[in-house]
């Protein structure tokens, strides 16, 4: 099935495609449903550059199709410029090293410390509308 037959598949990847930083994970920003989102949202705050988020919970459908999409078995999925980052781990030990704030455009971000606890949310999450 082809994103044009898929109307979630092309709407997960609509979503990618117009937002530079685009997490989909579990919950929302200002409520994680998971401690591994919360602590990928902790950590994209830190960085202090906006992101967009998708609770993929409402419908499972979406974390199918995602993974599907992404190659990417688990959650939270960070995407930066339409390319998959990675889940929590790799988010984490890129921001350790500072991969993630020079990647994000924010090279003066601290490196070398603790992920942050995850704080007040940038901005509302999205919502993918499940269209089958």
């Amino acid at each position: 099935m082809t994103e044009s037959q898929n109307p979630l598949r092309a709407s997960i990847q609509e979503a990618i495609t117009d937002n530079p930083v685009i997490l989909f994970m579990k919950g929302t920003p200002d409520q994680p449903m998971c401690g591994f989102s919360a602590r990928t949202v902790g950590i994209l705050q830190a960085v202090g550059r906006p992101f967009a988020a998708v609770d993929v919970l409402p419908d499972p459908r979406i974390r199918q199709e995602l993974s599907a999409l992404s190659n990417w078995p688990t959650i939270p999925q960070l995407f930066v410029d339409g390319e998959l980052v990675g889940g929590c781990d790799i988010v984490t030990e890129m921001y350790q090293s500072g991969e993630l704030q020079q990647a994000l455009g924010a090279e003066d971000a601290p490196v070398d410390e603790p992920a942050p606890a995850p704080g007040a949310p940038e901005a509302p999450p999205l919502s993918i509308e499940n269209r089958l």
